[in-house]
């Protein structure tokens, strides 16, 4: 499953299950629920430094996008390798790629989507900026807000949400599954029109 019409959906987070709840780690879980939809898991991509999903998203048909589900196997920061490796294997331009990650600036339950832009501080964003050699790829920036009172910010992402959010938990990981593939089908202005709360 190569060429021009694939989309490389990454979803952002750090491996193994220590982290598997973690706010950092909200990337993952929307891949996860995308690839549900597909009806189909993760495996290990031949790269070794990936699991993907490869299939169609959206209506079922012909004319569904083919897509590739992707969770880097290194540690956030390190995310770009694994990801250019799978954008070149499967030929997928920066334009083609959406990267899924947890956002301070925007409050928890919310979504923004966007195409380029910087980094914010983010590590894996910055990983993949530096691998690709552009910031010019889509991501879908998923709100977890700022760090209560003085809790340091690594502290923050890199621990589970509260008992309160956790329910709510499941509705952002839905639509944010949701504007991926609206994104994927209808472009980025009718996305924004939409999920842009």
């Amino acid at each position: 499953m190569t060429g021009t019409d694939v989309w490389l959906v990454v979803g952002l987070g750090n491996p193994g299950p220590s982290y598997a709840g973690h706010r950092h780690n909200i990337g993952y879980m929307v891949v996860d629920e995308l690839a549900r939809r597909m009806g189909s898991g993760f495996r290990a991509h031949k790269s070794g430094r990936a699991d993907v999903v490869e299939g169609r998203l959206g209506a079922p048909g012909a004319d569904a996008p083919r897509v590739v589900l992707a969770k880097a196997r290194s540690y956030m920061n390190e995310s770009g390798g694994p990801v250019k490796a799978l954008a070149t294997f499967y030929k997928v331009p920066a334009e083609r790629i959406v990267a899924i990650h947890d956002e301070l600036d925007i409050d928890f339950g919310t979504l923004r989507v966007k195409k380029g832009g910087g980094d914010n501080g983010h590590n894996g964003l910055k990983s993949m900026r530096s691998s690709l050699g552009t910031g010019d790829f889509f991501r879908v920036r998923a709100g977890i807000g700022r760090p209560p009172g003085r809790q340091d910010v690594a502290d923050f992402v890199l621990s589970n949400y509260s008992t309160t959010q956790r329910k709510e938990l499941p509705f952002q990981v839905d639509s944010a599954a949701d504007a991926v593939e609206c994104l994927i089908t209808e472009g980025l202005e009718k996305t924004q029109q939409r999920y842009n709360s």
